[in-house]
């Protein structure tokens, strides 16, 4: 079963491949053909329990609309990979615009944190960051499967020669590797588990966060540059924000607090871009079950 897995995966890098030699416009097209499908047969019940957890207020059939124009963008970025990993570096930066540059240039010297919530446009922005500063770092997972595992990494090395600091390697290898001077392109926005978070409120909804990112700028003194890519037009947009002052504060609840009202603010912004396919509510308080189990019926 194994060579049938492995020939499956290659079968899909080959239709991946051929794709990068469509323009924008088709991508798009394919892209949210394909995202609403698994929108209907994928996710599409986590996003929904998720936007019903957030907007509580917003009409069932709006958040719908909603959850499936998520998905479509969705299925649009994941074709566009393609272009991450074969497209020319000409065609592929100036589908990446970049807004806000002097407030990187300006920590340029000064150890930094990049917060770079889960946005659509994520990977990106993370080469297009890795582009204009070399040596820049970010934590990396594995994939399981080694054909997806090689595409990933041709995409995420294919500028400024990035440093990937393995997830199992813990914060000691985040803190030597921003110590040694790499600006760390940091995602701490997902759901990790109880192991060091903490729940402070997302949206209203006690939300497990890691607690990282204040703890790692306390530890080496680094800025935070908060940095947000977009889905626009035919490409997307990194906008750099400007650099937290008076952070962290040494009181870890209103530091990660901090943190995810920023998020929420950015997701107001263009809710259909935040990546609402996570089970970003799975860990509860004791007591408390996953919003995400099926309740038997009785």
């Amino acid at each position: 079963m194994k060579w049938l897995r492995y020939l499956g995966s290659q079968l899909g890098v080959l239709v991946l491949w051929s794709v990068h030699f469509l323009p924008t416009a088709w991508l798009s097209a394919i892209g949210g053909g394909i995202g609403s499908v698994l929108y209907r047969f994928g996710r599409g019940r986590v996003t929904e329990i998720n936007l019903a957890l957030c907007f509580p207020d917003m009409p069932e059939a709006q958040r719908k609309a909603l959850g499936l124009k998520h998905f479509k963008m969705l299925g649009r970025s994941a074709l566009e990979l393609s272009k991450m990993v074969w497209g020319t570096d000409k065609d592929l930066l100036a589908m990446i615009h970049v807004v806000g540059m002097e407030h990187l240039v300006g920590l340029k010297g000064t150890p930094v944190i990049a917060l770079a919530p889960h946005f659509i446009g994520l990977n990106f922005g993370g080469i297009r960051v890795a582009h204009e500063c070399p040596g820049t770092a970010s934590i990396y997972s594995r994939q399981k499967n080694p054909v997806l595992d090689d595409i990933f990494l041709r995409a995420r090395t294919r500028f400024g020669d990035p440093v990937l600091v393995s997830r199992q390697e813990g914060l000691r290898a985040v803190v030597r590797t921003i110590r040694a001077g790499h600006p760390f392109y940091f995602l701490p926005d997902m759901d990790f588990g109880a192991r060091d978070s903490i729940f402070v409120p997302f949206f209203g909804v006690p939300t497990a966060t890691i607690t990282a990112m204040p703890r790692i700028a306390e530890i080496t003194g680094a800025r935070i540059l908060p940095v947000v890519t977009r889905q626009v037009g035919d490409g997307y947009e990194v906008r750099f924000y400007p650099p937290w002052d008076n952070y962290p504060t040494g009181d870890i609840a209103a530091d990660v607090r901090r943190m995810n009202a920023f998020i929420e603010e950015r997701v107001l912004e263009m809710p259909e871009q935040y990546f609402w396919a996570h089970k970003r509510f799975k860990t509860r308080p004791p007591g408390e079950p996953s919003p995400y189990e099926r309740r038997r019926r009785a």
